[in-house]
């Protein structure tokens, strides 16, 4: 019987593993087997302070496993499939099934993170691994000399098309609007690059190709019988995030596309399981908004389980009265 489990492995989660062993709560972090943090695909995290130069997602991700250990942090990788509560049982809490295990604990945490949304256009599955990519850091070394696109307007499509210059002759982003959404500094850096290409007002149509990816059809976003062809070698897509919650089914209460709701304690609308990170539903997706998400949920629990255990210094009571 843990005292919390941690579901995820990203900033929000790493952090709520420091909070949480460091406060000698006996921790538990699932890690999954095929879905890693998002930001472990990152080319160049520059907005987290105390990094000036910046650093890799991956490296940062490497940081805080490191530092989380340091403290006790206990890990398996697997991917949970279900979450109950404890009945028959005089304890409180919760048991997770992970792979053909189980666990068990009195607080939990998730932070599941996001997956890259799909376009689900014609092509696009069966192309994928083929010249369909979700991660230019992943794959964009395989497209020296080509011209590919990215598909988006956000801050990860503009930083992704930025990558791909390396490699790439061209790179054309596509996106549904007359303007970038992206932050105003990686705006500058895409229109300056002369290797940056944009097709405005264009929405992905279908995906074409042989064996490979050769192409994909946009069509405008205003007239849909206008439609045009970009040959290209690679299509890379980062049209926004989907959160990884589907495995609570109707434990916890979540907003219309999907994100956990949470309140400022980070706690859920299920006693004891408490959520931070991009899973939940906010206004800003970043690691620094993350790891404060991570470190107010670990102090939430272990709050939560010193009232269960009759060691706290004072009442538990959260927002949600």
């Amino acid at each position: 019987m843990y005292d919390i489990i941690i579901i995820g492995s990203g900033p929000a989660g790493l952090t709520a593993g420091i909070y949480a062993s460091r406060a000698n709560m006996k921790t538990l972090m699932i890690t999954s087997a095929f879905s890693p943090s998002l930001i472990t695909t990152t080319d160049l995290v520059e907005n987290y302070p105390g990094f000036p130069e910046g650093i890799t997602g991956l490296e940062l991700i490497e940081l805080f496993t490191r530092q989380a250990k340091r403290f006790g942090l206990e890990t398996v990788e697997k991917d949970v499939t279900s979450l109950s509560r404890l009945t028959g049982t005089k304890s409180t809490g919760w048991e997770i099934t992970a792979g053909d295990d189980t666990y068990r604990a009195s607080a939990v945490i998730i932070a599941t993170g996001t997956e890259y949304a799909h376009l689900d256009v014609p092509g696009e599955t069966e192309y994928t691994g083929k010249g369909v990519s979700y991660c230019a850091t992943c794959d964009g070394p395989f497209y020296r000399g080509s011209d590919v696109v990215v598909v988006g307007g956000g801050d990860t499509a503009v930083q992704e098309a930025l990558f791909l210059t390396r490699f790439a002759r061209t790179v054309t982003i596509v996106h549904r609007r007359d303007r970038l959404r992206a932050t105003a500094i990686l705006q500058e850096r895409a229109f300056a690059n002369e290797k940056i290409r944009f097709e405005w007002n264009a929405v992905a149509d279908e995906i074409i190709g042989d064996t490979v990816v050769r192409g994909i059809v946009i069509r405008d976003a205003n007239d849909p019988e206008k439609k045009k062809t970009i040959d290209a070698e690679g299509v890379f897509v980062f049209t926004g995030n989907i959160p990884n919650t589907a495995f609570l089914g109707g434990i916890v209460e979540f907003d219309d596309a999907g994100y956990i709701r949470a309140d400022e304690w980070m706690q859920t609308s299920a006693e004891g399981i408490f959520a931070c990170g991009d899973c939940t539903k906010k206004l800003l997706r970043q690691v620094v908004t993350a790891c404060g998400d991570g470190a107010t949920a670990a102090f939430a629990a272990e709050q939560y389980i010193n009232e269960l255990k009759g060691t706290s210094y004072g009442s538990w009571t959260t927002p949600r009265g």
